[in-house]
């Protein structure tokens, strides 16, 4: 018998101050048996820095050939893919022929370091992909605010996410590794 996804409910007011995007939204996040709440975390803090209408959570990990997150427009071409964890880069480079744009958020501290210098060169040429490296010292602290049913308030301006729940509010910084600041 194989173990079922972990289900979370998440409310989310997200004023997004670089955008002008201020909306509250109610997601249903299912955690894979694998995943981790800090992997989970940041794949909410992707949506967060790029809320739409038309922004879905994918299959994630258990299919290889679908991001985290994806916005398709309505004749199915896919505008954005959004991967977090440490892709390989082959599959990165299938996206991004895929996509219009990829963003990649990683976390994971020294891991990232070395990950980053095995791919770097092999991405160089890819023109549509971002990768965005979190703190690792955010991505624990973000961790520990996951819960079943979660009430967050993400404030995001000049590239700067704090995320907060009834206990406080943790800051989270960009740091761009490849391309320009997510939008």
């Amino acid at each position: 018998m194989s173990i079922r996804a972990t289900i979370f409910k998440a409310e989310i007011k997200i004023a997004d101050l670089d955008r002008h995007y201020y909306h509250d939204h109610v997601l249903t996040l299912a955690r894979h048996p694998s995943e981790t709440d800090e992997r989970m975390m940041v794949r909410l803090i992707a949506f967060a820095l790029h809320a739409h209408e038309m922004l879905l959570f994918g299959n994630g990990l258990s299919a290889c050939d679908e991001p985290d997150l994806w916005r398709k427009d309505l004749t199915g071409t896919i505008q954005l893919w959004i991967d977090v964890g440490l892709p390989d880069e082959k599959l990165i480079r299938k996206a991004c022929g895929r996509a219009r744009q990829v963003l990649i958020y990683t976390y994971g501290g020294r891991v990232v370091d070395r990950w980053w210098k095995q791919c770097c060169d092999k991405l160089e040429q890819t023109k549509n992909l971002t990768v965005i490296n979190l703190p690792v010292e955010a991505t624990r602290a973000i961790a520990k605010q996951a819960q079943r049913s979660m009430h967050l308030n993400c404030i995001i301006q000049d590239g700067q996410i704090w995320l907060a729940d009834e206990n406080g509010s943790v800051p989270v910084e960009l740091v761009i590794l490849k391309g320009l600041q997510p939008a």
